[in-house]
């Protein structure tokens, strides 16, 4: 199967990572059905794919991740469009600043989260994901070829302070997709993990967080390691899980990905905690 034919859906596509992983895949001449909660930025992406030449590929779909009936709505919209699903990246984040914007300086306890904010975080990270891989890997199966990749977080988020909601609901996640993998080993369906890699220049941290925006990691790093996991360059790859701020483009893709790439949750894998940046 050729790149033209393959189709994705990429959620949370209307800004930040999810913004650079769509316009990544338009670009590989891929089509690609975007997903997001915010019209106004899906319009904006959908104005640069036609910048690029790539709006005729393009499919935007508003949809809430939270609602449960959005994923039938999603896939059907998708398929629609494109007939079968090759790819799913399930990117959507629901921020801690959603919460509290000073949460690097007042860090949110576990107490102060009530029940209706845990089930969001939940619901995007977790269910959500797992609700559009269960819709779509019946035909990823049946034409022996398919690809999920899950961005989650850095493994020291998901356990940092202040993080009682975004880190374990995105470790719930991590740790579904090493399940996945396992499910679906020798199917022709991978599923891996794609993470920055550290604090990214993205609206989910807010201004307050006192981040010198420039020295972040930005965005655009995810683009070619997500375009090389869709390859069939990667197809015996699953099960792993790439930090993009350690893709070099420069090199040979699998030795980039050699540099970039471990295994998938926690196996053998140290932990550090992010430090919120110090205020003069």
């Amino acid at each position: 199967m050729s790149a033209e034919q393959r189709t994705a859906i990429v959620t949370g596509a209307a800004g930040g990572i999810g913004r650079e992983l769509v316009l990544g895949l338009l670009g590989g001449g891929l089509g690609v059905a975007a997903v997001d909660r915010t019209a106004a930025g899906l319009a904006e992406l959908a104005e640069m794919a036609r910048q690029r030449q790539r709006g005729a590929d393009l499919l935007t779909i508003e949809a809430d991740l939270a609602r449960d009936e959005a994923i039938d709505e999603i896939v059907s919209r998708a398929r629609g469009r494109f007939g079968t699903i090759d790819i799913l990246v399930n990117n959507a984040g629901v921020g801690q600043a959603t919460l509290r914007t000073d949460n690097w300086q007042r860090p949110i306890k576990f107490w102060e989260v009530t029940p209706d904010q845990w089930r969001l975080f939940v619901a995007v990270h977790t269910t959500a994901p797992l609700a559009l891989a269960r819709a779509l890997v019946p035909d990823m199966m049946r034409q022996r070829w398919g690809r999920i990749v899950n961005v989650t977080t850095s493994l020291g988020t998901m356990i940092r302070e202040g993080s009682p909601t975004y880190g374990p609901s995105k470790a719930a996640l991590e740790a579904m997709s090493a399940i996945m993998a396992k499910d679906l080993a020798g199917s022709g369906v991978t599923v891996n993990v794609l993470v920055p890699g550290g604090v990214t220049n993205t609206a989910m941290v807010p201004l307050e967080a006192g981040f010198d925006r420039a020295e972040m990691i930005q965005p655009a790093v995810m683009a070619p390691p997500l375009n090389w996991l869709v390859s069939d360059a990667a197809g015996e790859v699953t099960g792993r899980r790439f930090l993009a701020v350690h893709w070099d483009p420069a090199l040979p893709a699998e030795e980039a990905a050699a540099k970039a790439g471990a295994p998938v949750a926690w196996s053998g894998i140290a932990t550090m905690p992010i430090e919120p940046p110090r205020r003069a």
